[in-house]
């Protein structure tokens, strides 16, 4: 099978562009382009700036991926925007590059799915397998872990880490960091306990299940200061996904964690 190349795109010399390829009418790819094997694009894609996508993804219309950042002090230096493998990327979505501020670097994982109108910031970190509704909207220098699932026109303010196997409603804004398998609505967002519809739909065992409800209950329901409560629970050696929890919790953060409103309990 060779590549479908519509004689109306325009594509630079200078981009590489992998086996069995297929690019739609009126696609434009720029010379810093390295496109995988396989990809499928769509009519009006365009891709810009130095980028690089993996293998087998599929791009919509009127996508625009790997232009500069909408940064003002940005300088449009060698950042990159890397997309891995298996992503599907609907209509009117944009991934921008990183900046010198970061990392040089956007980082998109594998096997992810953006829906019309959502859009990644600069110097953001995606996991695996996430899933951003229509119109939500990711800002710079932030960190989505695997399995991630951001309800439509929800947004994320910018330095936010989200952990892995959490949920956000829909139309929440994200203000605060949200624990690893978390779930976060409200219009300004709140911890609203765990996600357990999405822990049972990824086949999670019943007791790793009642483990995570356990550590949950401690942390964000018991007596005393919080950060007591935090450093009792990494002194009991836990293991698996309440584990994740605890060095989420210990990693280096810049935006205060998202907590369950009205809790009663201290959070110093």
């Amino acid at each position: 099978m060779s590549s479908t190349i519509h004689p109306t795109a325009i594509i630079d010399r200078a981009a590489q562009l992998g086996a069995d390829v297929s690019v739609g009418p009126y696609c434009v790819i720029g010379p810093n382009v390295e496109l995988g094997d396989r990809c499928r694009l769509h009519s009006h894609v365009v891709l810009d700036g130095h980028t690089s996508i993996g293998p087998d993804c599929e791009i919509f219309s009127f996508a625009a991926l790997g232009h500069p950042a909408q940064h003002i002090k940005h300088k449009q230096g060698p950042a990159r925007l890397i997309i891995g493998a298996r992503n599907i990327i609907r209509e009117h979505v944009t991934m921008h590059t990183g900046t010198e501020f970061e990392k040089l670097e956007t980082r998109i994982g594998d096997d992810g799915l953006f829906l019309a109108g959502s859009h990644v910031a600069h110097d953001c970190t995606v996991g695996n397998h996430v899933i951003l509704a229509n119109g939500v909207g990711i800002a710079g220098h932030v960190e989505l872990g695997d399995y991630v699932y951001m309800g439509g026109y929800s947004a994320v303010h910018q330095f936010v880490r989200i952990g892995k196997h959490a949920v956000v409603g829909g139309v929440t804004a994200v203000v605060e960091d949200v624990i690893p398998y978390g779930s976060v609505t409200a219009e300004r967002g709140q911890l609203h306990g765990l996600n357990i519809v999405g822990l049972k739909r990824r086949g999670f065992a019943r007791e790793d299940i009642a483990a995570l409800r356990r550590l949950y209950k401690f942390l964000f329901e018991g007596e005393g200061q919080f950060s007591d409560r935090l450093n009792a629970a990494q002194e009991q050696g836990l293991s698996g996904a309440p584990a994740d929890i605890l060095e989420f919790l210990q990693a280096e953060a810049r935006r205060p964690l998202c907590l369950p409103k009205m809790t009663g309990r201290g959070t110093g």
